[in-house]
């Protein structure tokens, strides 16, 4: 039995096709179309083909052991360490295999996390064996001072510092970019924290020390290769921070690790995980050092999160981790559904739980290591991606390292360029946020998070060096803020604001357009009320009345509009509408269409937020 699928008996019985046959087929189906209209485009410019062939000569890119699950992290956060600590040892006692104790104002924090004392730390360990083989990561703000407490404790009790797994997650340059500031210069700015790692090192404690976090660039809306660079960017600043500690290179490399965050793009964000240890390797190897795998966490984007249905987050954060995990990650934190609504109760941490516990231990994707070895499009976004950031990457040391390019504002003047192109696509729902700008539900059920408001992380105080910040972002904000809107005006009025669907035709005319009308309305908090349908104008002006709604839009097909949307408008302007729109564009009619009232016309592709927004306008201009 052969394992080359190219000599597979089954295939003789098949006559033989290549990628010509293939675009003869597709070039039929687009009848004239350019072909790259089915090429993508990622926000790095890469471009994504349609079908890749088989990289046969590809090799697994080393990480995790062969068949070694990746650690299970679970938050622990929650201000009171009492409470705190009654989640981490039922997440212990459940399927965790290691915690991440998240402290007050770390990049990560959200307004919540323990506070930097020895009281809390210890009280929040309380009962977890640190020598028993459980994972503890730190997610530090700027306050380094956790990292020594719970050195602290580890030689309180009497454990050999070897036996534990502790990633101290120090990361001064990640936490100045998120706040805009820091107190070292930027020549120094991750250079202070390396007397610390030598202390912790010398205690025996094994590592790694520093983090080089990728979701500051992520959470800020940048893109795959941004984040990347950035990762390397602050890796090799760490790297010269212990070099000049006295610390060999061969040492150092093993006490930084990388972070990076998983969304729902799945084949960007295996790529994106295979692609850093890719670029890593080259750095040790311009470092002169043999390649080691470099040990990666992952954990689902804070950008991704709705607080609008939220329940659509756990298909999210089950995408992520699958991609996370088949792109090597060595730990990963799921961030429960309800995060973005505040602090997530017991039944959202357990579900983030078991997201990671259902994918390995009953969906096996541990098993092989680099399953996506071989695949063309994932191969060539992997090598694609590396070209991207080593490029970037090289740019950011031109300038003269991760803390000038802060200072001089490189970094952030390009995420905020991809960001600008992101926030155009979310506001014309071309990329798609299900449950908030597409297939909204103005009748969800309120969740339940816990009773404590967050915090602000506080400003530091003397900050020698200031610029501009990577402000973390959610991708779904500028459509809640519209829901929220909707959801005052019901408090405050008794109902939401409405727009009548005025459809014309028959059903098979207007379902399509009326189903995208409503969605389009309701996804920024205005509900939807269906007309009947027909081509009598005193009907639906009628029917309008009857509505109650202060807006309408019209809903049919460019045929029946043909005949009927003049008349249809001047019904409804004479019945009283404030504004009304069309489902659709007006092509050769909309001169005429805006004659007889059409104000607006919404389509695929259009200005949803701008659109919403003076929807509101409209409705409260009486």
């Amino acid at each position: 039995m052969t394992t080359e699928t190219d000599d597979l008996r089954l295939a003789a019985d098949f006559a033989p096709a290549g990628e010509a046959d293939w675009r003869k087929l597709v070039d039929g189906v687009l009848k004239g179309a350019a072909f790259e209209k089915l090429v993508g485009k990622t926000y790095d410019g890469l471009e994504i083909q349609p079908i890749y062939p088989r990289a046969k000569h590809a090799a697994p890119v080393a990480g995790r052991a062969p068949s070694a699950p990746w650690q299970i992290m679970q938050r622990v956060d929650h201000p009171d360490p009492a409470k705190a600590n009654a989640q981490a040892l039922i997440d212990l006692e459940s399927g965790a295999t290691g915690l991440s104790l998240v402290f007050a104002g770390s990049n990560a924090a959200h307004g919540f996390g323990l506070a930097a004392n020895a009281d809390a730390v210890a009280r929040a360990l309380d009962g977890v064996h640190l020598d028993a083989a459980i994972a503890i990561e730190l997610q530090l703000g700027d306050s380094l001072s956790p990292a020594s407490l719970v050195a602290d404790i580890v030689k309180q009790r009497g454990i050999a510092a070897a036996a534990c797994d502790i990633r101290f997650g120090l990361d001064p340059i990640g936490d100045a970019a998120v706040r805009g500031a820091s107190t070292h210069d930027a020549s120094t700015l991750g250079g202070n924290s390396g007397a610390l790692v030598r202390q912790l090192h010398e205690a025996g404690f094994k590592g790694p020390f520093f983090a080089a976090d990728g979701r500051v660039v992520h959470d800020a809306g940048g893109s795959e290769a941004q984040e990347l660079a950035f990762v390397l960017a602050s890796g090799v600043a760490y790297l010269r921070a212990l070099e000049a500690e006295g610390i060999a290179l061969e040492t150092a490399r093993g006490m930084i690790y990388g972070r990076l965050a998983a969304d729902t793009d799945q084949f960007l964000t295996l790529a994106k995980f295979r692609s850093l240890r890719r670029l890593w390797a080259r750095v040790e190897e311009a470092c002169g050092l043999a390649p080691k795998p470099l040990f990666i966490s992952g954990e689902t984007a804070w950008r991704m999160l709705t607080r609008r249905d939220p329940y659509v987050n756990m298909l999210r954060a089950t995408i992520a981790v699958f991609a996370a995990g088949l792109g090597g990650a060595n730990a990963v934190t799921v961030l429960p559904h309800t995060t973005a609504l505040g602090l997530p109760d017991a039944f959202a941490r357990r579900v983030a739980r078991n997201t990671q516990l259902v994918l390995l231990e009953e969906s096996n994707l541990a098993r092989v290591a680099d399953p996506a070895a071989g695949a063309g499009g994932v191969e060539a976004l992997t090598s694609e991606l590396c070209s991207a950031a080593w490029a970037l990457f090289q740019e950011i040391e031109k300038a003269g390292g991760v803390g000038a390019a802060l200072q001089t504002g490189l970094i952030q003047s390009k995420v905020a360029a991809v960001k600008a192109v992101r926030d155009a696509n979310i506001a014309r729902r071309r990329d798609v946020l299900t449950g908030a700008s597409e297939f909204p539900n103005l009748n969800e059920a309120a969740v339940a998070v816990e009773a404590l408001a967050p915090v602000a992380p506080q400003p530091i105080d003397k900050a020698s060096l200031t610029f501009a910040a990577l402000a973390p972002i959610r991708l779904a904000d500028g459509f809640e803020k519209l829901r929220d809107r909707s959801d005052a005006l019901l408090e405050r009025q008794g109902q939401r604001p409405s727009v009548f669907l005025a459809n014309l035709g028959t059903a098979a005319d207007f379902t399509a357009r009326a189903t995208f009308a409503r969605s389009f309305f309701e996804a920024g908090g205005i509900a939807a009320i269906d007309g009947q349908g027909g081509a009598d104008p005193a009907a639906l002006a009628d029917a309008y009345r009857a509505s109650g709604a202060a807006i309408a839009c019209l809903c049919s097909s460019d045929k029946v509009y043909a005949d009927a949307a003049v008349p249809a408008a001047k019904a409804l302007q004479a019945a009283g509408a404030r504004h009304i729109y069309l489902a659709g564009r007006g092509g050769e009619q909309e001169a005429a269409l805006r004659e007889a009232g059409i104000g607006s016309f919404v389509f695929a592709g259009g200005d949803a937020l701008k659109t919403l927004a003076d929807a509101y306008a409209h409705l409260e201009s009486a």
